[in-house]
């Protein structure tokens, strides 16, 4: 039977009750209080073996105190509770020595596991280093992520156990759900925040380009390089190297990263001088590796030296109950930027919860600076919400399937032209291609009218990279003209 006394902090007086009761049934001794001063004299007193704390209190602040409690007693595991589930209270609660972080509400069964794993931690681990406290940061500083729903705070929780280590992570995830943010929040949370932060996309660069923008090249080592030029890996020396759309690397390169991983140096282009490298690695991409292994795309020993920690990201379908923290942090942001201050109507939110959000937090962001910069109305109310989701600007992707007009209708109508014109014969080879075409053109003159030519918001709104849009309208003989409509 559990044995060990657990000292908890909390000005609920509920969550007392229920975690007294909970854990004492196990077989714990619980002392509870809604004091910090009292918490801090029983701990001076060298009572507890493990503390459980709530950030906000009347006379104090469990974070603030983590570090006087580690200084004065390092072995004592201590577990941060907060109603304030953000990734800044997470990375806090973890770089000031917090054992770990649970946000409001928790499951008490996970409670119980993580007090057991603490005591058995306290039992095996003595005189750990000290853990050194956060400085430098106020109430104003920027959130890089949002949300308060399950999903979310399991990735803060993974991102604050990462930012002290150096492990190569691979984030996956649906396009604009915030691969960037949690690679820069790594970073910046990090030990290496002083040094350089450099992303590649390998998806916007030419593949025969992509070796010399990773290692740089030496003058004359092909036609063109007037002169030498450094690398992203140089760049990136003493700080974090964020290589994104990963799959789409192509092999020769691939072979080179999986080098660097191993040996910890490359080369340039036309070099032969070993060069050490000194930069985190974080990977990203919206495609499954694990197919692309299988298609013989990417290599499987570099995908093992990429994916040390996995990390996966919710799409915002996922997460619907983070929409209207998001909703108001983009409309704080927007009204920052200078654009007209909003608020969002309750009839609207509930749409806004109700639809499937194909491109994402992405498409919601765009979808908010629209409807804050077209509408006159200091509150947004339910009519916009159906105005925009109804235009061309919102296409619902996720519906095309059931639609009228999805994609089997526009291959239907094509074959249906085609034996109209020539009887029972079969058309041509290269029928995919044709109707990809047919929807393709469409779609990119739409979304390019929405944005009034400006082909950097209609890849947003697609959910491409720029110079993938770029190569599709030039394939596509489209005729681009800022301010259309």
């Amino acid at each position: 039977m559990p044995t060990g006394t657990i000292l908890l902090a909390d000005d609920d007086q509920a969550i007392r009750t229920v975690v007294n009761r909970s854990l004492g049934s196990i077989g714990y001794q619980v002392r509870s209080t809604g004091s910090m001063s009292t918490l801090w004299r029983w701990i001076s007193a060298g009572e507890g073996d493990v503390v459980i704390a709530d950030v906000i209190m009347p006379d104090g602040n469990g974070l603030d105190m983590l570090p006087q409690i580690k200084k004065l007693r390092p072995d004592l595991p201590i577990i941060i509770m907060s109603a304030q589930n953000t990734l800044l209270t997470a990375v806090r609660a973890t770089e000031r020595g917090a054992f770990d972080y649970l946000p409001k509400p928790f499951d008490l069964n996970e409670l119980s596991s993580i007090v057991h794993n603490a005591l058995e931690q306290a039992n095996a681990t003595v005189g750990e280093a000290e853990n050194e406290a956060l400085d430098g940061e106020e109430e104003g500083e920027k959130i890089p992520l949002i949300g308060r729903s399950a999903a979310m705070q399991e990735i803060y929780r993974v991102v604050a156990r990462l930012v002290g280590t150096d492990l190569t992570v691979t984030i996956t995830g649906e396009s604009g759900t915030g691969k960037e943010l949690v690679a820069r929040a790594l970073h910046d949370y990090g030990r290496r925040n002083d040094g350089p932060f450099v992303a590649i996309n390998m998806a916007a660069i030419p593949k025969e380009l992509i070796e010399s923008e990773l290692f740089g090249h030496e003058k004359g080592a092909f036609t063109g390089a007037v002169m030498s030029s450094m690398g992203r890996f140089m760049q990136a020396d003493g700080g974090t190297l964020f290589l994104d759309e990963i799959g789409d690397m192509p092999a020769e390169a691939q072979t080179r990263l999986l080098r660097v991983l191993q040996q910890g140096e490359y080369t340039t282009v036309g070099g032969r001088t070993p060069i050490k490298t000194d930069a985190r690695i974080i990977a990203a991409t919206n495609r499954d590796l694990r197919q692309l292994i299988n298609q013989g795309l990417f290599r499987e020993d570099l995908y093992y030296r990429l994916n040390v920690v996995p990390l996966r990201l919710p799409p915002l379908r996922e997460r619907l109950e983070d929409i209207p923290d998001l909703v108001n942090h983009f409309l704080f942001q927007a009204a920052d930027e200078g654009l007209p201050s909003k608020t969002m109507g309750p009839e609207a939110m509930a749409q806004l919860k109700a639809y499937p959000w194909p491109g994402n937090v992405r498409e919601l962001e765009n979808l908010v600076r629209r409807l804050t910069a077209l509408y006159s109305e200091d509150v947004i109310g339910a009519d916009a919400i159906d105005a925009e989701l109804a235009s061309p600007a919102h296409m619902d992707f996720g519906d095309m399937a059931t639609d009228d007009e999805n994609l089997g209708a526009a291959a239907e109508r094509h074959l249906e032209r085609y034996f109209k014109a020539h009887g029972d014969q079969l058309p041509p080879d290269g029928l995919y291609d044709r109707v990809l075409r047919e929807i393709e053109r469409p779609l990119i003159l739409l979304s390019l009218a929405a944005t009034r030519g400006n082909q950097v918001r209609a890849a947003d709104l697609l959910g491409l990279n720029r110079n993938t849009l770029r190569k599709k309208i030039r394939n596509l003989g489209i005729q681009v003209t800022r301010g259309i409509r």
